[in-house]
Order: structure tokens, then C-alpha cells, then sequence
């Protein structure tokens, strides 16, 4: 697969370097199974409705709406793989890092849980960041609140 250039909207690849002091508690790249089966799942989905939207019209080939979404959903998959799959978030004792830029210091996390496969941050302030395509959730949920454990909450 060729490689596409990567989009100057989606931020630096490379984070900011650790202050003086700060300490690496965990780094997690974003995961190609986790990235391929939210696909699958979008595909499915969107086989279904389209399907179904075919039925319900009349069309006397409702099968073109799952093969399609399929096909869509490859496409899409490939297209974005570029860029999705270099998305990586780092946790500190005093911050975590995330794609494009996203700094949330620990002190200001409200809320880690897991949702609808990925890892979702909720700050003080209402802020919401989607910790996207990530191998295992339950640990990062783990880590995230146990470093919320070291400031005060």
C-alpha cells in the first residue's frame, strides 16, 4: 500500500518533549486490529441500513446497499489508515498528551471510561477527547486513574 502523505489539519506527529521532572507513565499507539474492526463494524451497520433503505423502496436488487457499504468501507479504511494509525497518546505523572496537539493535564480529568470501543476523556470543564482506535481499554482506563491517583482530585 502506497503511502499517502499525512494531513497538516490532523497536527504534529511528534509531542511536545517531557518538562523537567515529568516522569512516562505509558505510551499506546493507536492499533490496527482495533482501527480494521471499527470498520468492519461501520460496514456492517451501514450494510444493514442501506439494505434495508432498498427495501423498503422497492429496489429489486437490495443486496447492491451491503456490498456497497462494504466497499465503501474499505475504501475509507485505506484512505484514513495514513493518518489514524500514527495517532499516539502519552501518559505523565502531570499530563496526557494526545494527537495534534491535545494537552490535558491530569489534575483537570474528570472522567476516563471506555466507549463504543475506544477510550473517552472527560475534563473539569466539559472538554471530551476520544482516545481513538486503542489496543487494550480497560488498562488505559487503569493507568489514566491510577495517575489521577498521584495529583489531587
Amino acid at each position: 500500500m502506497p503511502e499517502l502523505p499525512r494531513d497538516s489539519v490532523m497536527g504534529e506527529v511528534v509531542m511536545a518533549p517531557l518538562r523537567p521532572g515529568e516522569e512516562m507513565l505509558a505510551e499506546w499507539p493507536a492499533n490496527k486490529n482495533s482501527y480494521w474492526r471499527s470498520h468492519a463494524i461501520m460496514a456492517v451497520i451501514g450494510g444493514f441500513v442501506a439494505g434495508a433503505a432498498l427495501v423498503a423502496i422497492g429496489n429489486p436488487t437490495p443486496w447492491v446497499g451491503p456490498v456497497a457499504a462494504i466497499a465503501a468501507m474499505v475504501a475509507r479504511g485505506w484512505y484514513l489508515a495514513s493518518e489514524a494509525l500514527v495517532a499516539n497518546w502519552r501518559l505523565t505523572d502531570q499530563r496526557l498528551q494526545g494527537p495534534g496537539g491535545r494537552v490535558i493535564p491530569i489534575a483537570q480529568i474528570k472522567r476516563a471510561r471506555p466507549f463504543l470501543g475506544d477510550v473517552q476523556i472527560i475534563t473539569r470543564s466539559g472538554d471530551k477527547h476520544l482516545m481513538k482506535y486503542m489496543g487494550d481499554i480497560p488498562a488505559i482506563v487503569a493507568a489514566i486513574e491510577t495517575a489521577q491517583g498521584g495529583q489531587s482530585k
